[in-house]
């Protein structure tokens, strides 16, 4: 009987030791030699002054995204229950990773998968089902955040001089890159985060919110935003978009127009939000520093899924879409330091499930 109960625990030992070793993420591989030069944001190409000067109200230069050097380690967490949302006791799995601003707006699939933007090669990757990377989207001019609609077209926001935002497929279409007859770089900042309604049109934050029309019109809607994530509710009646510390709620018109901006949530104190999805019973998640922050439906703060690191994007997906992944930013590189201009995606079980209705 003893050595039954010996053996248990080594057995339980060593299965506990499996599951962490999969929840850690391997060390970066060193950076190929004679590597590609980066591709550049708007705000970082050499001809953007040239192109705030030809507005007719340039804009305030924003500067380029300086990495530090060194970033911070792992953290320890422990997830604990949210009722409905996730169970107690749930650990993040480790997926991929890359060097450099090579990850935003992650959009899971309705295969299985994950789709991820990539900013430094202006590539598109995927993640099947099983976790194997693939490129299925190139010289994507510096893309940023990726939506899906609810008819499966998948679209793009491109963080070059001149962005723009197209439809990737089925299509290689241009759906917007003019507001008021002057380039996006005349709204100043950089083009952000993206979500595509079934009308063919797309919601957009670059500083403010706009909303793109199925025929390229750009309007500029809400009034004292500071706008990064945005996500329509499942019945697309609701759009979300973060404001910093707080999250703000507009009503959606037939046409795609917003109406009666409100506040909608808070946010826990000290934290400002980043990307967003929704879950099938209208829950909203919130990517923070410290994880992932749960809303109801009706704005109640309902509890933090922390998360091994600082993250910016989050997308449900998997099978049945009971899987949330996370967009991580920093990564222990070849020679043992943590760095933070890398990529990281993670994955956890959910009890709640992603709207099937839309990809995100």
């Amino acid at each position: 009987m003893e050595s039954k109960g010996i053996l248990t625990i080594a057995v339980g030992l060593l299965a506990a030791a499996v599951a962490f070793a999969q929840s850690e993420a391997p060390k970066l591989p060193p950076a190929p030699a004679n590597a590609p030069a980066p591709s550049l944001q708007a705000n970082a190409d050499p001809g953007y002054d040239a192109a705030l000067a030809a507005c007719k109200n340039p804009p305030r230069k924003m500067p380029p995204i300086h990495w530090p050097a060194s970033g911070p380690p792992p953290r320890d967490y422990t997830v604990r229950e949210i009722p409905g949302v996730i169970a107690a006791g749930q650990h993040w799995k480790f997926l991929w990773q890359e060097a450099g601003n090579n990850g935003d707006g992650i959009v899971g699939t309705f295969d299985g998968g994950l789709l991820i933007a990539q900013n430094d090669n202006s590539d598109v990757v995927k993640l099947d089902r099983n976790g194997k990377a693939s490129v299925v989207f190139r010289d994507t001019h510096t893309g940023g955040a990726l939506s899906m609609n609810s008819k499966g077209a998948l679209f793009i926001d491109e963080r070059g001089l001149n962005p723009a935002i197209w439809e990737l497929s089925p299509r290689h279409k241009l759906l917007a890159d003019k507001i008021n007859g002057e380039t996006l770089d005349c709204i100043g900042g950089v083009l952000n985060d993206l979500v595509a309604d079934s009308k063919g049109g797309a919601y957009f934050t670059m500083g403010g919110l706009y909303y793109a029309s199925p025929k390229g019109v750009i309007t500029k809607y809400g009034e004292s935003l500071s706008t990064n994530g945005i996500m329509l509710s499942p019945d697309e009646k609701k759009l979300y978009v973060t404001n910093r510390g707080s999250v703000v709620v507009f009503d959606v018109q037939p046409d795609g127009a917003l109406t009666n901006q409100r506040d909608f949530a808070a946010l826990q104190k000290g934290t400002f939000g980043d990307g967003s999805a929704t879950d099938a019973d209208g829950r909203l998640y919130v990517s923070t520093n410290p994880g992932v922050q749960v809303i109801s439906p009706e704005g109640k703060w309902l509890g933090l899924i922390p998360t091994p690191r600082d993250i910016i994007s989050i997308s449900f997906g998997g099978p049945g879409r009971k899987t949330l992944f996370v967009l991580a930013r920093g990564a222990e590189d070849a020679d043992g330091k943590q760095i933070a201009n890398a990529a990281q995606v993670y994955s956890i079980p959910m009890v709640a499930q992603g709207y099937k209705g839309r990809a995100k």
